[in-house]
């Protein structure tokens, strides 16, 4: 062989040798607000997983999610974007409009997995012209939680309007051995806010529109106004929160509440900080397996009902070195995404349901991973079929104020000033009457900018 054959042959093997470690050094930055070292943990094992099976390294870097936004618009400033942020749904349109988000990657991937094996719900939140801002991720519907056999013993249908709350308090409020309700009555939490965005969407009633500022419809919001009285009504008296509404439930003492999905461990006698207290025993699954929920709520102007829904989403930057970042989102929500899930599967129900194999494969394989802190056990062997249907099933409708008018960010501004929490609180004490309630609220949240 002549020097010149062998120089040229070593140049060769070189040249792959870089090739193959440029393709090593295609490192993915991800950006989690996950933080906490367990969830950090489960997200490594899972980046780890992808890297054995597409070369590409993922560096995981925890960010506050309070400090999002901030890092967000410096980053993109500087032109140092990661890219893949896991992001909350406040920041999906805003970001794609600011041009901090790859909007055509991210509709490339939901369309691969196929649009079909996603939430509506969760999807329809994250829409903009020709596609989706981000790849929704996971999400919880907040839930009235009820006590399934009672309503059953008293003959009373599953709480799923308003007409059907009031009927159940007719039947069971029977103070102090047993509340109807424990209705979110102190102003200046925040549980107060969400509890009523459901209440309101329920019947169809938003404060925003299209071009920001829309006036409540005072017919529609009277009926709110109405029913959250008979709800508060059927509460025990005081500044109520969800302090009280969990522990007047874990105590037998309430016939229905508004929570979160993170009470679903707790109920089962899981976690030792939170237990049920219905009998002497704090570990008994006995107050889950009474247990009913509901996510789709409906008032009297709204049929179709509402569902109040938090959703998480993979948004691929404009600074992506996009063909690895879209592989990555793609295997975290298909061969990663039981791992996804497993960070807190309390609270991270699947939005996608399933693949081209199997429809429902990822809302079964969801229902088999353990939740709970101080014991383990998995959803779906403490709570029935149709009960883990009704979770996941909430984020096909999911709604929240503002995300399809484009206004989210104002309606964030309204729910956080607590003017509707205070107005309501007025009128459920009688210092004011409805028309003048909705009155206030219409002159207060026209001056939200």
């Amino acid at each position: 062989m002549t020097i010149a054959k062998k120089i040229y042959l070593s140049s060769a093997a070189m040249a792959l040798a870089l090739t193959a470690s440029a393709a090593m050094a295609d490192d993915i930055r991800f950006w989690t607000t996950e933080e906490q070292p367990e969830r950090l943990a489960k997200q490594q094992e899972m980046a780890a997983a992808f890297t054995a099976q597409s070369g590409h390294t993922v560096e995981v870097i925890p960010v506050t999610e309070s400090d999002l936004g901030t890092r967000a618009t410096a980053a993109y400033a500087a032109g140092d974007l990661p890219d893949v942020i896991y992001h909350t749904l406040q920041y999906a349109l805003p970001w794609a409009e600011a041009g901090i988000l790859d909007t055509d990657a991210a509709t490339d991937v939901i369309e691969d997995l196929g649009e079909g094996t996603f939430a509506p719900g969760a999807l329809n939140m994250a829409a903009v012209d020709g596609g989706y801002a981000s790849v929704p991720v996971d999400g919880w519907t907040q839930m009235v939680v009820y006590r399934k056999d009672l309503f059953d013993a008293a003959g009373l249908a599953a709480p799923t309007s308003y007409d059907a709350v009031r009927a159940a308090l007719g039947k069971l409020h029977n103070p102090p051995e047993m509340f109807g309700f424990v209705a979110a009555t102190k102003v200046d939490e925040n549980f107060m806010s969400q509890v009523l965005e459901h209440v309101f969407l329920a019947n169809g009633v938003s404060p925003v529109g299209g071009e920001g500022f829309a006036a409540l419809d005072e017919a529609k919001t009277t009926e709110v106004l109405e029913f959250y009285k008979a709800i508060a009504e059927a509460s025990p008296p005081g500044d109520l929160y969800w302090q009280q509404s969990r522990e007047l439930y874990f105590a037998g003492k309430a016939a229905m509440i508004i929570w979160s999905p993170f009470i679903l461990d707790e109920l089962a006698g899981l976690r030792d900080s939170a237990p049920p207290t219905i009998n002497d025993d704090p570990t008994s699954p006995e107050l889950a397996s009474k247990t009913g929920i509901v996510t789709n709520f409906a008032g009297p102007s709204n049929p179709d009902g509402a569902a109040w829904g938090d959703i998480r989403y993979f948004g691929i930057t404009s600074d992506a070195e996009t063909d690895a970042a879209m592989e990555f989102v793609k295997f975290s929500m298909d061969e990663g995404y039981t791992q996804t899930l497993s960070i807190a599967p309390e609270g991270k129900f699947p939005v996608r349901r399933g693949n081209g194999s199997d429809p429902a494969a990822f809302t079964k394989a969801w229902s088999e991973l353990p939740v709970g802190v101080d014991r383990k056990a998995p959803l779906g062997s403490l709570y029935a079929q149709e009960m883990i249907d009704e979770i996941v099933g909430g984020l096909d409708v999911a709604q929240r104020w503002g995300v399809k008018e484009g206004q989210l960010a104002l309606a964030s501004k309204m729910i956080n000033s607590q003017i509707i929490n205070r107005v309501v609180r007025e009128y459920i004490d009688g210092q004011i009457d409805a028309a003048a309630a909705v009155a206030k609220m219409n002159d207060e949240l026209s001056k939200v900018e």
